[in-house]
């Protein structure tokens, strides 16, 4: 009896050696902007690095763009697990994760939300209502400009006059222009330059990162400072891919991930700086708001995500609100 049992155990042992290693890892990609784009540009770069630093174990394969999965679909793409990862902003994921608003109204870097619990507990809810895993929070640093065709003017208070001015917006701000008296029309980015040649829009909201690549300065030839709202460009996986990802590779990830949030952060605040000079020495005019107009128009952008949060989903508002601010 013995001795078959020291023989059961060696054809264990002798079977188990002969097992294959267990096979690379795959994710499959797509980011949310075109990729000439720095957003894009940046998370390739994460993508380069995960897949250096992976080899063997885990490589992330990206597909493409919004030409693949328009971006105002990826995180219901993401959900059901036609993608694996997604580069792409919270504010474009809100019917899904309400919460995601504490990105954009955060005044507290990627880095402190890891510390002090914040980046567990938005975690966790993705988790539950996204079927999504968050993997990084990119990209941060630089905010949203408001641009104009014509010469803005500013109210007595020094707050941007929006009387005649028709902006683009996304579903992110959509509502923050609302609060303030604008009149904002949300469409995709793809729409935007078409909609600026027709006179159909005279100004939108985005930051200066990619600006450019999308051609709009040709028509807008004016950016109002200061920006608002902070940079809300998450990469996240579908939970059920996440899962089955070997011990291995999910430490490359979060390894990664968490220097890449302090490198994009950087390489993203020197980008703004540089695309920024660059368009004013080509002649791209800039408006300061002033005075008590500037603090209330600043106000009124934290106010309206939180606003917006607990109109969809009360519960969690408070706890990441102390966490995030």
């Amino acid at each position: 009896m013995k001795i078959w049992k020291n023989a059961g155990l060696a054809a264990i042992i002798a079977t188990a050696l002969a097992l294959p290693a267990r096979a690379e890892d795959v994710i499959n990609a797509v980011h949310f902007t075109p990729t000439q784009v720095g957003f894009a540009q940046s998370f390739l770069r994460f993508v380069d690095k995960v897949n250096e630093r992976g080899e063997g174990v885990v490589r992330i394969d990206v597909r493409g763009g919004p030409e693949v999965i328009p971006n105002t679909q990826l995180g219901a793409a993401q959900q059901s697990g036609l993608i694996d990862m997604i580069n792409n902003p919270a504010g474009l994921y809100l019917e899904i994760v309400p919460e995601g608003d504490a990105f954009s109204a955060a005044s507290i870097t990627p880095w402190e939300a890891r510390e002090n619990g914040g980046w567990d507990a938005i975690d966790k809810i993705y988790q539950e209502k996204g079927n999504a895993k968050l993997i990084a929070w990119a990209d941060t640093g630089v905010g949203f400009h408001i641009w104009t065709v014509d010469e803005p003017k500013l109210q007595a208070n020094g707050m941007l006059d929006f009387n005649g001015l028709v902006l683009r917006a996304s579903p992110l701000y959509k509502q923050f222009f609302d609060s303030i008296g604008a009149q904002a029309v949300v469409m995709p980015m793809g729409d935007t330059y078409t909609a600026l040649e027709r006179g159909m829009i005279n100004g939108l909201a985005y930051p200066s990162i990619g600006y450019k690549a999308f051609g709009w300065d040709k028509f807008t030839r004016y950016r109002v400072d200061p920006s608002f709202f902070g940079m809300d460009v998450l990469i996240s996986m579908n939970l059920d891919a996440w899962n089955g990802l070997s011990d291995e590779s999910k430490a490359v990830l979060e390894e990664v991930a968490k220097e890449f949030e302090h490198e994009s952060s950087e390489a993203m605040r020197k980008e703004d700086a540089e695309t920024r000079a660059l368009m004013e020495s080509e002649g791209m005019k800039v408006v300061e708001m002033t005075g008590e107009g500037r603090d209330a128009f600043l106000e009124a952008a934290a106010k309206s995500s939180w606003d917006r949060m607990r109109e969809r989903d009360p519960t969690h508002v408070e706890e990441l609100r102390a966490l995030f601010n």
